[in-house]
């Protein structure tokens, strides 16, 4: 059974964790995160405030470890009892999005050295809810890419939805402009709303993964011609709604897809992710087809492109 663990930890500590998860960090980082990292089946994320999050099945063991260690340091001792009023505030969120038509976006690709940004957006009625549970549809971060690839072709079908992809080439042209990653993604999140909201009136709520704030949000879109500013923004939303759900499961898919042709267009396993693998593929890439094929292919700023030269 997955559990979810929150306590504050102290300085002392909180430079220990950094230093320990460094290896381990996700490219994609939640808003007021300093890091979130993949222990196994554990997901840590440590706050600016000093929270530390553990989720999963050995979240008690990962987190115990860190309890015993501030204990060491500081003397201090920590209560792992899960958040009760948060959990039941998640839940409560959680029923109420589930009775209601809402229209809701997710993104993939952002944390990928290689391979596009998808962005879907995607509507889903009262009456089509038991059909995404019967498929098994939540977040595609917490199903396996195999899952994803038998499901999502029935989510396209059935689902009224409107996907963007952003190849790599455009994502770098976006880079040179001044781009950071969070404009792009608003960007790309506007313009599949303003989609769906075209589709679709009949809807209670929009609903967006957060990944900034919604003031940051809305600056970033600010020159749009046209803008959707009826959202709701919950962190992980994706778990606790389901347009957000559909809609992140339909993008990891395509994406999926857009990363097997590009593994046969370069004859050679293309690789998610942005670790040393990865890195060491990039270099074999530049070998076979020259520095200048990765503006096509990756995203030019991640620092996997600055690491080139040592395996060169």
């Amino acid at each position: 059974m997955e559990m979810t663990i929150v306590f504050k930890v102290s300085d002392k500590l909180k430079e220990k964790m950094v230093e320990y998860y460094k290896d381990k960090k996700r490219e994609k980082t939640p808003p007021y995160a300093i890091f979130q990292a993949m222990d196994a089946d554990t997901i840590v994320t440590l706050y600016e405030s000093g929270k530390a999050m553990f989720q999963g099945i050995s979240a008690d063991i990962d987190a115990n470890m860190w309890v015993e260690l501030e204990k060491k340091l500081t003397g201090s001792k920590i209560n792992l009892n899960e958040s009760k009023e948060k959990k039941e505030k998640t839940d409560k969120t959680r029923n109420e999005l589930y009775r209601i038509p809402s229209i809701g976006s997710d993104e993939v690709g952002t944390g990928d050295y290689f391979g596009p940004i998808v962005v879907t957006g995607a509507y889903i009625s009262k009456e089509q809810i038991s059909f995404i549970e019967k498929l098994g549809v939540k977040d595609s971060k917490q199903l396996t890419d195999e899952k994803i690839m038998q499901i999502a072709p029935a989510l396209i079908k059935e689902i009224s939805h409107t996907t963007l992809i952003l190849n790599n080439t455009d994502y770098n042209n976006y880079q040179n402009k001044g781009f950071n990653m969070n404009k792009i993604k608003a960007i790309l999140h506007n313009k599949v709303l303003v989609e769906m909201q075209k589709k679709h009136t009949d809807y209670d709520k929009i609903v967006v993964d957060q990944f900034v704030y919604p003031s940051k949000y809305f600056e970033h879109i600010k020159d749009a011609k046209e803008k959707v500013t009826n959202i709701s923004f919950y962190t992980k939303a994706e778990s606790i709604c389901p347009s957000v759900a559909v809609a992140s499961c339909i993008s990891r898919y395509i994406f999926l897809k857009k990363m097997e042709e590009m593994s046969d267009e370069l004859h050679i396993p293309v690789l998610k992710g942005a670790g040393i693998e990865v890195d060491k593929l990039a270099a074999e890439i530049v070998k076979t087809y020259g520095k200048e094929k990765l503006y096509s292919i990756a995203k030019l700023n991640f620092k996997n492109t600055e690491k080139l030269n040592e395996y060169l």
